[in-house]
């Protein structure tokens, strides 16, 4: 049986990137990949290397990499596309180093070690992010908005 702290413990390091092989955590991350009850794929992204547990809700909040594009000033994402995003619990465990979590939605998500393609999202997304103000970028850290205001909306 897999303890609450156990769990939580590799979903932070797996978004870390404390899982990697050279010992350097840029080169490791995690992805989500979400499941339907049939056991359909419904939903695959790399994940952005911060995360904010509300325990008395049982929600993470974390932030799938979605809406990049190459574009003329690089490679960008709409902040607005990038969204938070809440992965509801009623369990949780661990399977062979990959965070298996049951939603409150019924569907079933794993968190895991990300791979070749999924690195170089994070990676693109890191350069991005290097555009930021440190307010931006503090402001995405935080998981606290719904919503986008600023650039790159």
């Amino acid at each position: 049986m897999t303890t609450d702290k156990q769990w939580r413990q590799r979903f932070s390091d797996l978004l870390a990137g404390n899982h990697s092989t050279t010992g350097d955590a840029v080169d490791a991350g995690a992805r989500l990949i979400v499941f339907d009850p049939d056991g359909s794929e419904v939903f695959r992204a790399a994940l952005a290397r911060h995360h904010r547990f509300v325990d008395d809700e049982q929600i993470v909040w974390i932030r799938p990499l979605v809406g990049g594009q190459d574009t003329a000033d690089g490679y960008l994402f709409n902040l607005g596309m990038t969204r938070r995003r809440s992965l509801q619990w009623e369990c949780a465990r661990l399977v062979d180093g990959v965070v298996e979590i049951d939603l409150a939605t019924g569907q079933r998500a794993h968190v895991e070690p990300a791979d070749e393609t999924d690195m170089a999202e994070l990676t693109r997304w890191e350069d991005f992010t290097d555009r930021l103000t440190p307010e931006e970028d503090a402001a995405l850290r935080r998981l606290d908005a719904d919503s986008w205001q600023g650039r790159y909306a």
